[in-house]
């Protein structure tokens, strides 16, 4: 495994640090009442960026069902796809939030963004969302090479979307093992991975930016209703426990003020001890959700995230047979 504490310079810090205070001083409402849910689901969390490419949405059938997904496809050749999770606490957001990064990703990297649109809860509680997600992913693995030029993709996804991401790539293995096969590698971002809560994330200040520990609670409780501490760290719950064998190449972003910064750091740990590669990628004075919206240190992240993507995709080859288990 590789660690790597990014390094920026110190008049970014600054920056960062009076963003920090800014976010920890915000009245955020409680997503537990139907106000606060409402309010937050219309809020935009995103720092307004330039696109250049144009989303097409569209309605797909695999073999795990239907789904709906979101393409940013580059103007040029397509070297892989990338399979995108959007993030939201399990009960928020949309796959065109992620336009500016997905846009970008898809013009520096030259790969094709497939976007899952997922249920939320608490109207569809866990597992809905992944269904969706895995029927989104296998309809890709198979239809890719027909569709882009390639069957090489890598999956990522934020926050929640990187617990969803993760979980998609341990259902893949185990009912579409030729499918997960087409899987190179995975980008995940600031991803949630025990929801029994790791030390970071129960020793979260009340006024932790972004990402409050009240927050954390109510999103577990919304998506994952009746499930007690122990059931939470089950592995078709919490991947954080899950048998990780054969899974691809994987870069973890992360930053250091971030609640969820223990799940990142131990899933990295378990992923390299499983078998797999892990890059570990910790960003200073970095809330939680900084890529793509706190500039000073998302910009620098997203971009080692889209070299990263870049780089494996010119040196990988499609990764051989189903994985045996």
């Amino acid at each position: 495994m590789t660690f790597e504490f990014e390094t920026v310079p110190e008049s970014t810090l600054d920056r960062m640090r009076e963003i920090n205070a800014q976010l920890a001083a915000a009245d955020l409402p409680d997503p537990a009442t139907a106000e606060g849910l409402a309010t937050l689901r219309a809020t935009t969390f995103r720092v307004p960026a330039p696109t250049e490419l144009t989303p097409v949405e569209r309605a797909v059938s695999g073999p795990a069902g239907a789904a709906t997904v979101r393409v940013i496809r580059p103007a040029g050749p397509v070297t892989g796809v990338v399979f995108h999770v959007h993030g939201g606490g399990f009960v928020l957001g949309a796959p065109a939030d992620d336009d500016a990064v997905n846009d970008l990703l898809a013009r520096t990297a030259g790969v094709a963004v497939v976007s899952a649109r997922y249920r939320l809860a608490p109207e569809h509680p866990y597992p809905a969302g992944l269904d969706d997600c895995l029927a989104a992913a296998a309809w890709l693995a198979g239809a890719a090479a027909a569709e882009f030029g390639t069957d090489r993709i890598v999956v990522s996804g934020y926050s929640a979307g990187g617990h969803l991401a993760v979980q998609t790539l341990l259902r893949l293995r185990g009912e579409f093992p030729d499918l997960f096969a087409r899987v190179v590698g995975a980008s995940l971002v600031f991803g949630v991975y025990d929801l029994a809560r790791t030390p970071s994330s129960r020793s979260a200040a009340p006024d932790t930016p972004v990402l409050p520990p009240r927050w954390i609670d109510r999103f577990v409780g919304m998506a994952f209703p009746g499930l007690d501490r122990e059931q939470l760290r089950d592995g078709g719950v919490s991947p954080l426990y899950a048998d990780l064998h054969g899974m691809p190449p994987a870069l973890f972003t992360v930053g250091d003020r971030d609640p969820l910064l223990d799940d990142s750091l131990f899933m990295a740990a378990r992923w390299r001890a499983a078998g797999g590669a892990s890059e570990l990628a910790v960003w200073p004075e970095s809330p939680h959700g900084f890529v793509g919206m706190t500039p000073p240190s998302g910009v620098p992240a997203q971009s080692r995230i889209n070299a990263w993507v870049k780089a494996l995709l010119a040196r990988t080859p499609l990764r051989p047979g189903p994985w045996a288990g």
